[in-house]
This record gives structure tokens, sequence and C-alpha cells, in this order.
């Protein structure tokens, strides 16, 4: 069941409706970030009713001592996990002596607006206090221009009557988190200062006993009244605030500009975090606020102008991909290779604000063609970075090569469940075909030629020592794991698993033959390793059934009771909020894409009669309960022709947070299944591939759509596709001409290819 708290409209996420019952969700939902820091859509002036608060920085986090009650050999040390920041949009409002508190007042002509296209939060409201009534309109944006710089605006004006106005800009960093640590906090108090023209607090993690270095943040503002008011100054431990006091008469407006420069450990040596600060904040004091926000908005433009994805006839739709690709685009941009996308971003704490193989396996494949080529190879950089701590992983299991992390901030696996830390192995798959499609799709083979043949050797010599081999049917098999299935945990035999496992280890063999000479030197694989690799490759077993024509998900799923998810009661789902783990385990019913996966990532594999066979088995017996699952339900489908199925699940792809199909969106948005919605377009509707180096696309129309546009970058080659019900006209914008196929016919892209359909 679909909850949906905001209006239809193609560039904005906007409601007129301060909705008290359901603020959690409005605040993940208006989340804003920069790639360098991001926070849920808070109000600036407090709320006391239920709401999660929520400032969050990139690379800073805190390893919390892992708590099992029965401890495994091999277990991580630690928990990682994203830390809530210090609060720095605070500005508490008084007005005639009382709190302005939106979880208390009653509001007139309430708008929340969060603009995509210019990436500024936007709130406006009337308020009657002691017969004073005043209109209210703040924004909000994180510059993408200066990653340190946040800005906030409030601007009011008396409507009726005369108000004593308060305003207090502060910084509080006085927070909790709200994850599995209720209430704990998880900051000192380094230094603060105080001044008319800067106040400052840095603030630093608490010690650990992990050898993790604590992080300081510095967080500084610098306050612009529309009048002449100096304010007083107020300092406390971990927090500083002004506070502005004026009397105002009918009609007078008065506005508040606070910029704020958040400086971290991470890039600045703490002695040096203040001037730091001070050297962002009197830029922004020359440029003025109107020219910072004109600059953040330009460069939204130019990113809107390579990505963005038009549709015609479904402004559902519309909405929906536009909020996912704002919302990737806030997450990360490429910006730093030390940092990757999280789950969450930094829209909530739920999974810790680490890095998952959802970026190999989501956001790889959207990134390639919608930001610049270096965006995608800073994140095989990141992997390439932590191939140490990989050797370390596998190592605390008793097993050669690399393996790389479920859930990690610096490569070492900080996850504590272990069916999920050290049974779903699968992802260390997902490492070598993320490099698989970034050499597949730029053509650029420096990175395989040196970082990724040492990445690939290394998962190599983890899946050889990871399988056994079994006398009795003579191939090689893997026990003991969870597929991406997490409604299964320790089976045998995960098809994927062992697919994409055998795949890690060809491909690597594969590359040694173009591999740099001093990096093949360092490596040492020997001829003896190499016989041992293909004989693996070669006798790899594969769960299949003959009778029904498909390959099992694992040694025993077709034991299990069969019924289809059609079949549920409504008041059972998601299973996950319903039944007990034990019951979801021993049911049939599929989390996510788990054979069909595979199908996905290498769809060159299976014929269209398997896929069809796979599809139509599985896909009745899946829940959908991963965010990640029905984009590759929907892509699949839209290749063996089911358009209703492929609309069905791109419409809950595209709009998974904004309709909160899951029931989870307050805790946070579901940010790296959101390439899922470009996915489905491209590689679903479009039917776009990139088989031996060259562009396909296999093109229809959604009978309930007129028509869509998007566009891709494809080898230094800037190209737009455009499909209607009639033709599919591809340009090239940019770049030189190149052979592409269009349903399977050969031809040059020199200006315009069109195509009736």
């Amino acid at each position: 069941m679909i909850k949906r708290l905001f209006e239809i409209d193609p560039w904005t996420v906007s409601t007129h409706h301060l909705d008290k019952d359901n603020r959690r969700l409005q605040e993940s939902l208006t989340s804003i970030g920069n790639g360098y820091m991001g926070m849920r859509g808070n109000f600036e002036e407090g709320y006391s009713g239920d709401h999660h608060q929520g400032t969050y920085i990139a690379g800073v986090w805190f390893p919390d001592k892992t708590r099992v009650g029965w401890w495994k050999n091999g277990y991580p040390e630690y928990f990682g996990k994203v830390i809530n920041a210090t609060n720095f949009i605070a500005t508490g409002i008084m007005i005639n002596g009382e709190k302005l508190d939106l979880a208390i007042d009653s509001v007139e002509n309430f708008e929340l607006s969060l603009n995509m296209q210019e990436g500024v939060l936007y709130r406006s409201f009337d308020v009657t206090k002691k017969d004073t009534k005043i209109h209210f309109e703040f924004e909000r944006f994180l510059s993408i221009k200066t990653k340190e710089l946040a800005f906030m605006k409030v601007t009011f004006t008396i409507l009726e009557g005369r108000a004593d106005i308060q305003l207090v800009p502060a910084l509080d960093g006085n927070v909790q988190n709200e994850d599995s640590n209720y209430d704990e906090q998880f900051w000192l108090e380094e230094a603060r200062g105080n001044e008319l023209d800067l106040a400052y607090l840095t603030t630093k993690t608490m010690p650990n006993n992990f050898d993790i270095p604590q992080f300081s943040v510095t967080t500084a503002m610098k306050n612009k009244l529309s009048v002449m008011t100096l304010p007083t100054l107020e300092s406390e431990e971990l927090k500083v605030r002004h506070k502005y006091d004026m009397t105002l008469l009918e009609n007078k407006t008065i506005s508040l500009e606070k910029a704020v420069a958040v400086v971290t450990s991470r890039d600045v040596a703490v002695e040096h975090h203040v001037e730091k600060a001070t050297a962002i904040l009197e830029e922004v004091t020359t440029n003025g606020y109107d020219a910072e926000k004109a600059a953040h908005i330009a460069l939204w433009q130019k990113r809107w102008h390579q990505a963005d994805v038009m549709i015609l006839g479904d402004e559902e739709a519309q909405q929906g991909i536009r909020f996912n690709i704002f919302q990737l685009f806030s997450t990360y941009y490429g910006e730093d290779s030390r940092l990757n996308v999280g789950p969450k971003g930094f829209t909530g704490e739920k999974y810790g604000g680490a890095t998952y193989w959802d970026t190999e396996a989501y956001i790889v494949p959207m990134y390639l063609s919608v930001t610049p080529q270096e965006v995608t190879r800073q994140l095989l950089v990141y992997r390439h970075n932590q191939l140490e701590e990989a050797y370390h992983n596998a190592r605390q299991q008793g097993l050669a090569g690399a393996l790389y992390p479920m859930v990690t901030f610096t490569g070492v696996e900080c996850h504590n469940e272990w069916e999920i830390t050290f049974e779903e192995i699968h992802r260390n798959g997902a490492m070598a075909h993320a490099i698989y499609n970034y050499t597949n799709y730029t053509g650029d083979t420096s990175y395989i030629e040196r970082e990724g043949l040492e990445v690939l050797v290394g998962i190599a010599r983890f899946w050889a020592d990871r399988v056994h081999y079994s006398k009795r049917k003579a191939k090689y098999m893997i026990h003991g794991v969870t597929g991406p299935n997490e409604y299964e945990n320790n089976v045998n035999n995960n098809f994927h698993t062992n697919k994409i496992a055998a795949w890690s280890i060809s491909y690597a063999l594969e590359s040694l033959e173009n591999g740099e000479k001093t990096i093949l030197n360092k490596l040492a694989v020997t001829k003896e390793e190499q016989e041992k690799w293909q004989d693996i490759i070669d006798n790899m077993y594969y769960p299949y059934d003959e009778e029904l024509g498909i390959y099992v998900q694992h040694d025993t799923f077709l034991d299990k009771d069969l019924t289809p998810v059609s079949q549920l009661a409504p008041e059972d789902r998601p299973l996950n909020q319903n039944w007990s783990w034990d019951k979801i385990l021993r049911s049939p019913y599929i989390k996510q894409a788990d054979v069909l996966q595979n199908m996905y990532f290498f769809p060159e594999m299976y014929s269209l009669e398997e896929k069809e066979r796979n599809f139509d088995f599985y896909e009745p017996l899946t829940v959908h309960e991963s965010s990640l699952s029905p984009c590759i339900h929907a892509i699949l489908a839209a290749e063996l022709g089911k358009e209703e199925k492929a609309v069905e699940l791109y419409a809950r792809t595209a709009r998974l947070d904004l309709d909160n199909y899951n029931n989870d969106t307050e805790d946070g948005l579901h940010i790296t299944s959101m390439s899922g919605s470009w996915l489905g377009i491209v590689q679903g509707f479009a039917g776009m591939r990139v088989i031996d180096g060259q562009l396909s696309f296999k093109p229809f129309v959604p009978s309930n759509w007129t028509g869509y546009t998007f566009k891709i970058n494809f080898r230094d080659s800037l190209i737009e596709v455009i499909v209607d019900k009639h033709e599919c006209i591809i340009k090239l914008i940019e770049g030189e001409s190149l052979p592409i196929k269009i349903n399977q016919e050969q031809t040059v892209l020199t200006e315009k290819v069109i195509v009736k359909l």
C-alpha cells in the first residue's frame, strides 16, 4: 500500500500540508546534500514533535564495539556507523515571548517544496501568535560550488499587528544518534569561539579502542541581518548562539542570511580549521548570498543537462526519476576517491552510512552514462585503495586472496550479522563485474592493466580457496553462503554465487594476458595456479532442474512449499515487518533478484528462452522487499516483452520512496537503489546494451507513456535518445561518429539516426 505525501510535479517535491503524523517521512523526502555533507529535511527553528534530527558528514564515522551474545571467530571487532553531527541549521525564533514550534502552532498557507532543478529547499507559512500574524519564508541549500558551504535564509513579514521577535542562529553540537545506540552521544567539545563576525564550534569524536582516528569537525557561521541590530553572544558547552532582538510593526519585512562552513580533519589539520573556515566565509561575504545561490543553481543545471530524463505522458514517473537522480547526485559525484555511495546517503542512520556492494551492482552502470568518466573511475579507485584491507578480511576467515567487505568505511569489514557479513560473499564478484563494466563501456584499458588486475587476482585467489571439490559429483562447490536473496541463509551452491565466482576467476585469467609487466611480476601468478583456476572454471557446479528447465537458486530450494506471492494475505506484507525470521527463512519467498540477478549481470550468457523460463518461475515468488529488487525484474521483463510487468515494477522502483512502498522511508531514502529507475528506462524500455564495446538499442514506449528522452555519455560522445510511439531518434550532440545497433540493425551514428518503430 502506497503512502503519498507530496504533490505530483515534474521538478518539485511539494506539499501544502504539514503532516505531523508523518513528519519523519517528510524529513526523509526533503533531504539535501552535496556529496560532502547532507541532512534530513529538518526545520531550522526546531520541532518538539516526533521527528528525526539528522546532519551527516561524508567519511566521518565511529567504530562501535561489536556486541553479540555468542562470539564467533572471525567476527569484526567493531561495527562502523555514521554519526549525527552538529546541527548547524539551528535558528530559534521567538514571537512575543513564545517559541515558534510547528508541532504546536497552527499555521496557514503552509508549503514545503524541494526544487530538484535548483537543489534548493523552500518552506513558507503564516502563523498567528498573540494577535500578531506573520508570514515566514525559509530557503536552504548545500553548495555544490564550494563543498564546505551551507546556506540558510529566513524572511518574515508582519501581516497584522506588531511583534517582539528574537532570532537565534546557533551551532548545536549536543546531538545524538537514533540508530542502534539510541540517544548515545559521540562528540566531545574541542574548542569554541563566538564573535560578532564569526562563531565556531569544534568537536571531536569520542576515543575508541580500535586504532581508528578520531575525527575533528569545525562548524563556523556568519550571520547577516537585513537591519542594523547587534546580537547578544551566548556560549556554553557544545553550543554557540547569536541572539537578535527587535520590535517590528505591521508590513515590516526582515531577513536573516546564515552561511556555514564545515571543515573536517579528513582534509585540514585541526589547528588550521578556524583559519580555513574563516577564509571560506570571507569569500561568501564578498560574493553575497544571491551570487552563491546562482552559482549553485548553475552547476545543478550543468548536471541536469547531461543526466536529465524526460518522460511524456506520465508525470508520476517523471517526478520519480528526477527525484532519484537528484538524490543520487546529492550523495555522490566523484569528487573524493575516499568516499562511496551509502545506501541511505545523508538521509538517515540505518545501514550505518557505510559502503555496500550496491555501488558496483547498481550505481556504476548508471554513472558510466550520466557523469564524466572519471566519476565512475573514482569508485574503482576506492576499492583498489582498500585492497590490502580486503586481504585482511579474507585472512580473518582463514582464506587466501581478497574478500571485499559487505559493509565498510576503510575496507575492513565492520558489519556484525554473520549470515550477511561472511556468507553473502557474492559481493566479491560484483567488484570484478564493475571493472568489466567500466572497461567494456569506456574502452579505457589502463585501469584493468594495472590497478584493476591486482583487484581481480586478489578476488580470484579468494574464490579458488573458498570453493571445495566434491569427489562424489566431481564438481567444485561453494557451501554455507547467503545469495542476493537475504531471506535464505547458510545455503549450499547458490547459483548466482557459484556462477559469479567462476566468471570472476575466468575474467582474472583472461586479464593476465594484457597486464603490465611490473604488475604481473608483482602478482606472480604461477602456471600451476592458473591451471587450478581453469579447472575450477571448467568444473564448477550449477544447480539445474531438467524438468522445469531452470537454474535452481540453491541445492534444496525446490523442496520448499512453492506457493506464489499472489496467495499471501495482504496483512502478511511486508513479510519482514509481520513474520518471524524463522518463518521467512523456511518460506519460498525471495527478497530480491537472485538467479535473475545473474541473468541481468550477464545477459549474453543466456538465451531469451532461458531468461523467460527462469523469470516466469522466480518472479511470482519474489516479494520485492529489497529496494534493489524491482528494477532488475523490470529490465528483464522489458527484454522479454512483458510490458505490463515491466511498467508495474518500473513504477515501484521509480517511486519507491516517494510513495513509501516498503513502509520504511521514514528511516531515510534508499539511495543506492535509486539508479534503478534510470536503468529501468535506459536498459529496460530503451534496451540499451554495450556488447563488445558497441552500443545497441531495442526501444519501445510503455503504453501509458507518449515517449521519453535521455542522454548518455559514451566514449567522449554525448548522445541523445528520443523515443515515441512511432520512431526512435538517436542524435550525436558531441563527439565523433560511432557504430551502433538499433533493433539488431547495424548503422553508423554521424549526426542523427531515425528508426521507425
